[in-house]
């Protein structure tokens, strides 16, 4: 066997054996499942349970803060505000002025006609609940009861509806001297801007701590649990981002006070936390540039999951009042809005978006891909153009590859007659093999590395068209509607002429029946190994048999934009590397190799 079949054999077997080890241990997630209120039937706790943040002030001074249990009927009997813009639509309610439900108006569950919008807040009273809740911590001095909790009726003071234009005022008089307000105001994208202020007109100053709270009632019941995808909470604290997994949550060390466990990082500039799903975000935000304290958090006894936003005291003295501004986040991962967000001062805000270890290939590739997405308009023909761009800038490697193998090529007799004069010496062939390579300045290695490099980038892409929400229910063409999922088509059904429907993703039937695209991917696959003659060594010539139909059935599952992408890319270097081979005084003969393949007689090798 040549050197030029030992070096695909290698670099191919490579990719498979990392690919198979990543999909055994690693296998694609199940298909979106709905995530409105009504298909979830995980219950919420009844008392509805809240641990309030506390006051940042030295231990001995701090007041004792009692959990808040919201009844139901309380909840369900507040009054609500309606909160209506282009991009959501959903209320809040005045119990506690907490901001609890919401629905994005632009993303529904699936792609069936009668799919329910996509809902992402939900308040206490309802499964999965989730919901934000701004207020403010008693300090030493300051009885708890004097400042508003989760369970303070508020009064609509200003504004009917919540709107882009029309931002509503809260108002709560504790009738001993101090004056809560809320001003909530949202944009035209996805977040809010609440500015609470207190004005004491009595006579005694008064210390109070403001904060944040985002709350989730158990954990989400429709979790991806997929290796490359992280859910949980998200956090930016001065510079440095992390990730919490649900399950990790409870093991944070008891806090004995307010018997909920806690992880506690005090910031000093620039920070954010909150809950992230696969394409939603809910997240607390401080006026970047002031301290705060971040405080993920888990109540055991309620199971419920917390992430707080807690800023340093402040007092106020009669006579006088003080504000502070949060803005809050509840909507898409859109990477345009998330952007714009860190463009107007949110700190890394893009990075909320699960990059993963490829982070430096993974970002420029979906900058790419987004703006070729929005030149063309599609996001298949989007990949395709990716594809074209990504072997443009490796051309120059596999240039020198393929003309390298061509060199191999002409080494051939020579290295031929190294071995008959050798005999079984295997040291002398390797010492003479290594001279010849010298004398000719030829790299036996060159001819993986355009294979070894397309690893990176296909783990990058995967990741890309798996963690970003441009590819969710992204069209290609005819049944091709949702390029993050698998191919919806099927050889069960013969693509379509057969009067019955396809295997459910996910089943073994499924990944049998295979689809267009991956039976597409396996002849690409097979076609450029044709290339090149057959190894003469038997057990080769199987593995080399057998590779595109194994990748093919185990790459039938991924996201069809993946396999658009390995298709292309098949295409690609086929087309490059017979050119290259011409141009090289060589002409591949891609028809006796066939014919070779399938028993009959083939050449002896390409023609010069």
């Amino acid at each position: 066997m040549d050197d030029q079949n030992k070096n695909l054999i290698i670099a191919t077997a490579l990719s498979f054996v990392v690919i198979l080890v990543w999909f055994v241990l690693f296998p694609p997630p199940e298909a979106d499942t709905p995530i409105d209120g009504a298909s979830i039937s995980q219950t919420a706790p009844a008392d509805g349970t809240l641990v309030t943040p506390s006051a940042d002030v030295p231990a001995a001074a701090v007041t004792e803060t009692a959990s808040a249990a919201t009844t139901p009927s309380a909840l369900e009997n507040a009054p609500r505000v309606a909160i209506e813009t282009p991009r959501v639509s959903g209320s809040l309610s005045l119990l506690g002025g907490r901001i609890d439900q919401l629905s994005l108006v632009d993303y529904k569950t699936s792609l069936d006609a009668d799919a329910t919008i996509v809902e992402i807040l939900f308040p206490a009273t309802e499964p999965n609940a989730q919901y934000a809740l701004h207020g403010w911590a008693a300090a030493a001095g300051v009885d708890p009861t004097a400042v508003p909790g989760p369970n303070t009726q508020w009064e609509l003071a200003k504004g009917e509806t919540l709107g882009v234009e029309t931002p509503v005022t809260l108002r709560w008089d504790n009738g001993a001297g101090l004056v809560f307000s809320k001003k909530i105001e949202i944009d035209d994208q996805f977040m809010f801007t609440i500015t609470q202020s207190v004005e004491n007109s009595g006579e005694v100053a008064a210390s109070v701590a403001p904060y944040a709270v985002l709350a989730r009632h158990g954990i989400p019941p429709d979790l991806k649990n997929f290796f490359i995808l992280h859910e949980g909470v998200v956090a930016m604290t001065d510079g440095e981002y992390s990730e919490i997994d649900w399950k990790d949550m409870p093991e944070f060390e008891l806090n004995p006070r307010t018997g909920a466990r806690e992880q506690v990082r005090n910031i000093t500039e620039n920070g954010w936390i909150g809950f992230t799903d696969h394409f939603w975000m809910s997240a607390l935000i401080p006026v970047q540039g002031t301290a705060f304290k971040s405080v993920a958090k888990y109540n055991e006894r309620s199971d419920i999951y917390q992430t707080e936003a807690v800023s340093p005291v402040q007092t106020v003295a009669p006579g006088q009042s003080i504000s502070n501004t949060t803005q809050f986040f509840a909507g898409a991962k859109e990477w345009d809005v998330l952007n714009a967000y860190e463009q107007a001062g949110v700190y890394n805000f893009i990075d909320s978006i699960d990059w993963g270890w490829f982070a430096f290939l993974t970002k420029p590739i979906f900058w790419l891909l987004h703006h070729l997405n929005i030149l063309i308009g599609n996001m298949g023909v989007s990949i395709i153009c990716l594809t074209l761009l990504i072997k443009a800038l490796l051309f120059p490697l596999a240039y020198k590859s393929y003309v390298s193998m061509a060199k191999m090529k002409e080494l051939q007799p020579k290295m031929e007659k190294l071995k008959e004069e050798a005999g079984d010496d295997r040291q002398k062939v390797q010492q003479g093999m290594m001279a010849l390579y010298k004398k000719e300045k030829v790299n036996p290695a060159a001819g993986c590395l355009p294979i070894l490099l397309q690893i990176p980038i296909f783990f990058s892409l995967y990741k890309v068209i798996f963690v970003t929400i441009e590819l969710r229910h992204a069209p290609f063409f005819g049944p091709f509607q949702d390029l993050s999922a698998p191919d919806p088509t099927s050889i069960f059904n013969f693509y379509g002429l057969l009067p019955w429907g396809v295997p459910e993703v996910g089943s073994i039937m499924a990944l049998v029946f295979i689809g267009i695209l991956p039976l597409l991917l396996g002849i690409s696959m097979w076609l450029q190994q044709k290339l090149n003659p057959a190894p003469t060594d038997p057990t080769q010539q199987m593995i080399f048999a057998w590779m595109p139909w194994v990748f093919m059935f185990m790459l039938g599952s991924f996201a069809s934009g993946l396999v658009v992408y390995w298709i292309a890319n098949n295409t690609i270097t086929f087309t490059q590397q017979y050119l290259i081979m011409r141009s090289q005084g060589y002409k591949p003969d891609l028809l006796g190799n066939i014919k070779g393949g399938f028993g009959r007689k083939a050449k002896a090798g390409p023609k010069k």
